[in-house]
């Protein structure tokens, strides 16, 4: 099984509603028609040893979103690793509180060959869209490998 390791920042907001996250929507045609587990917390991979993840998710952040992580204090959230397609992903997560606007959102792209098989690549946004979600919601939209931070942030802001 191959190893990848990732690092992301979960920004989230606190108001009346209560705790919210911003989670942004898998870009791509194979996302395209589902909502259920196809939310990701803003993330990235790197080469351990050769990067920081810290700085690594930062770069990621802003590669998926076109928008700076909000200023504030970074909340370790650990890691998670967790198996998918033949790679045991390794991620590592921060919180950030902040508040950003999911229409201001300029996502980076990926080339995909699409349709399969046809010799033609095209370009998709990483994330093609987002949203702010209360933390129940939130475990609905992101797939069960991420969801073990929320439940970390929650703890973290008790």
């Amino acid at each position: 099984m191959t190893e990848v390791f990732s690092a992301g920042v979960l920004v989230y907001r606190r108001g009346a509603a209560g705790t919210e996250v911003l989670l942004g929507h898998m870009g791509g045609p194979l996302w395209v028609k589902k909502d259920a587990s196809a939310w990701s917390i803003p993330k990235g991979q790197y080469v351990l040893g050769e990067e920081l993840p810290r700085v690594a998710a930062r770069r990621e952040f802003t590669e998926e979103l076109g928008l700076p992580v909000p200023d504030g204090p970074w909340v370790d959230l650990g890691d998670v690793r967790y198996g998918s397609g033949g790679k045991r992903k390794n991620l590592t997560v921060w919180a950030v509180e902040g508040d950003l606007d999911p229409d201001e959102i300029v996502p980076g792209t990926f080339e995909l060959e699409w349709p399969p098989r046809s010799g033609r690549l095209r370009e998709f946004p990483e994330i093609d869209r987002a949203g702010w979600f209360d933390l129940t919601t939130a475990s609905e939209k992101l797939g069960k490998g991420q969801r073990p931070f929320l439940g970390r942030l929650a703890e973290y802001l008790d």
